[in-house]
This record gives C-alpha cells, sequence and structure tokens, in this order.
C-alpha cells in the first residue's frame, strides 16, 4: 500500500500505536492533513502538556491511553482510555497529562 507521510494508507492501523511515548516530551504524528481538517496522534509523557491556547474549529480529541487534564475556559476536565471530550471553538484550553497520555485530535475545518 502507498504511504503519505509515514502512515500507510488503505492499511488497519492501532491508534494507540500511531505516537510513541518519549521521557520529558510531547511526541505527535499526522495522520491526514488536508485543508478540511486533520487527524494527529500525540503521546505526552507524565506531567508534559499543551499551554492555553484557541482554535478556530471544534476539537474533537479521543483518549487512547493512560490520563489528563484538559481545562476548558478555566473548568477542569479529567479524562482518561476510552473517553473523548470536544473542545468547543474559540474557547481557551490546556491539557496536562497526569500520567502518560495518548490522544487522537480531529479538527474539521468548517
Amino acid at each position: 500500500m502507498a504511504e503519505k507521510k509515514g502512515v500507510a494508507l488503505g492499511e488497519a492501523l492501532n491508534l494507540a500505536n500511531l505516537a510513541g511515548y518519549q521521557d520529558g516530551a510531547v511526541v505527535s504524528r499526522t495522520v491526514i492533513d488536508k485543508p478540511v481538517g486533520t487527524i494527529t496522534a500525540f503521546a505526552f509523557d507524565a506531567g508534559e502538556g499543551l499551554s492555553e491556547h484557541t482554535a478556530p474549529y471544534d476539537a474533537f480529541v479521543q483518549v487512547l491511553d493512560g490520563e489528563a487534564e484538559i481545562n476548558i475556559e478555566g473548568t477542569a476536565h479529567t479524562v482518561s482510555a476510552g473517553e473523548i471530550i470536544i473542545m468547543p471553538a474559540n474557547k481557551p484550553h490546556s491539557l496536562r497529562a497526569v500520567k502518560r497520555f495518548k490522544m487522537l485530535l480531529v479538527m474539521i475545518r468548517a
């Protein structure tokens, strides 16, 4: 099968294996990057995170492994493997890995 940016097209993939943990780091791997949206896998070491920011589109997060605290407009949400959360467009949000944490981020630009 063909590959695009290191991801095999037309083949089954294990979402939790798309991005690997690295000590003291945040690792990301783009799965799809199109004008209409992106899908990105992330792996966060414990204590790592993303500082507060906003995005012009809703962001869908599927937790693949571990546990994180996601703050949306100052309200903390603890999320763990098997759960999802949607971060609304134009609302400040941040996240921090409570323990090692993997997520799939889906943003649709519409």
